[in-house]
């Protein structure tokens, strides 16, 4: 029994999570196709930070431990499948594919293609400030979400799960040009007479932890925003989007 004066104990007041809330986390679970879907850790990988910080005694944990996880997971099962399937393939092109699908950018899309969003426990300025769209967020609770599956369904359920996402990604990528995105943007811009422009549009954080958001202009027009830790994978990600957009296959 800990003592209520170590610096480590908290107080549990009245859980916030409504009924009405692990309804929609059940829905979302089954969603996913998960079978018996009352999970606390999958209430944990929802719990943005900002939430427990707003509700220091909700006896809610937030998403961070569970992202450290699941960020482990995502890197072992996509690097897994990219030696088994491209043995041919040297230390150096597998990093550069498995960071071209392993993303702030992808991540986040994915996280919107299953509305991860709309179930997300959020404070409530951070919910009025479109915490709901935000890159950074969604990525970071999608890779808390494979966290929690690995340890509530265990390793084959998380593998399927992420190879079901990731591998059309994987397969997309061209010979020998992974993540180039901005030279396969250019080359397409330039078989058309378009120009293209990269503009910083934002940056946050302090000067150790930058994240900086790229804009991409094609031909004038803003066709695709990116986000990362350094202004060149801000913008290679920004022009993977605009690429997507381009070819029809945004999500």
């Amino acid at each position: 029994m800990p003592k209520r004066n170590n610096r480590y104990y908290v107080r549990k007041g009245p859980k916030k999570i409504t009924a009405y809330h692990q309804e929609q986390i059940e829905l979302f679970v089954k969603k996913l196709g998960f079978e018996d879907p009352k999970s606390e850790r999958i209430c944990t990988a929802l719990t943005h930070p900002s939430y427990t910080f707003e509700n220091p005694f909700s006896g809610v944990e937030n998403n961070q431990r569970m992202e450290f996880l699941g960020d482990a997971v995502l890197d072992f099962v996509v690097g897994e499948y990219l030696y088994l399937n491209y043995p041919e393939r040297p230390e150096g092109e597998l990093t550069k594919m498995r960071a071209a699908v392993v993303n702030e950018t992808t991540l986040a899309r994915k996280a919107k293609s299953i509305e991860l969003g709309k179930v997300l426990f959020l404070g409530k300025g951070e919910q009025s400030s479109g915490g709901r769209d935000r890159a950074s967020i969604l990525a970071d609770a999608l890779e808390a979400v494979i966290g929690a599956i690995y340890l509530q369904y265990g390793f084959e359920k998380v593998r399927k799960f992420i190879l079901d996402m990731l591998v059309p990604e994987i397969m997309e990528l061209d010979e020998g040009n992974y993540g180039d995105f901005k030279t396969m943007l250019q080359e397409k811009a330039q078989s058309e007479e378009y120009d293209v422009q990269y503009r910083i549009l934002d940056e946050t954080g302090p000067d150790h932890n930058k994240l900086f958001t790229a804009g991409v202009y094609v031909h004038s027009e803003l066709k695709g925003r990116g986000t990362g830790k350094t202004k060149k994978e801000a913008e290679q990600n920004a022009a993977r989007l605009a690429l997507r957009k381009w070819e029809g296959n945004d999500e």
